[in-house]
């Protein structure tokens, strides 16, 4: 009597049990052999930040944010971590994760990615026309995922560049706050430089426009030709064949 007293309450507590696992996501108890383990999702995304910044400047920190563990996912041996479109591993940042199976499932977890490194940056304010010095330049530990894009990490890109964006003091240099100095200026007398295999022939020309170092410029020769050439130092034009 007494054992058949006890089977209803034996068998409550095992309903009980497969309800709760059946209908609630709350319970970690509830967690089964079929459902995705969220310590490997949080794994597999690490690994693939970890991978794809590794070319990154500097020394580069990343953290995978958390995952609610009260999700109940069907298990995946093999779930693809992705970067959804418009995203990048800079700063903060989403990375997608999706299993393709008989009840396929996608996730998006947060990530963090902190990349610190030494960028040149303006000792006093500079106005625009300005030409940096040695002195304006200082290197200076940054976080590149809280600056612009084009951030200038060596000094020798700076240093000699007329500003045309004018800079504060601490403030990054970018390489769209300056330009080459000028070289060549326009009605300046050039000296024509024409280099071919084996030969070299020099003239003089007159500049048709301005020029920075390396930049093309258009030179009217001596007979009323217009030609193009690269700027050098010293008002050179070079024109090769």
């Amino acid at each position: 009597m007494g054992n058949f007293l006890a089977r209803p309450f034996f068998y409550s507590k095992h309903i009980m049990a497969a309800l709760c696992c059946l209908l609630s996501t709350l319970s970690p108890a509830c967690a089964s052999a079929g459902m995705q383990d969220i310590g490997v999702i949080r794994k597999t995304v690490d690994h693939f930040v970890r991978q794809n910044t590794a070319e990154l400047p500097g020394q580069v920190t990343s953290t995978v944010g958390a995952i609610d563990p009260r999700l109940q996912l069907p298990s995946c041996d093999t779930p693809e971590v992705f970067l959804p479109a418009g995203s990048r591993l800079w700063g903060n940042s989403t990375v997608g994760v999706r299993c393709q199976t008989a009840t396929p499932w996608t996730i998006y977890v947060p990530v963090s990615v902190r990349i610190m490194a030494q960028t040149a940056v303006a000792t006093r304010p500079l106005s625009a026309g300005q030409t940096v010095s040695p002195a304006d330049v200082i290197m200076q530990n940054s976080d590149l995922s809280q600056l612009p894009p084009g951030v200038i990490m060596d000094p020798a890109l700076a240093i000699g560049k007329t500003v045309i964006i004018s800079a504060s003091t601490g403030q990054a240099f970018r390489h769209d706050m300056l330009r080459a100095p000028q070289v060549i200026q326009q009605g300046q007398t050039v000296k024509l430089m024409a280099k071919g295999n084996g030969f070299q022939v020099t003239s003089e020309g007159k500049a048709l426009a301005n020029a920075t170092l390396g930049q093309i410029v258009s030179v009217r020769t001596q007979s009323g030709q217009v030609i193009s050439g690269i700027a050098k130092q010293n008002g050179v034009v070079e024109v090769n064949f």
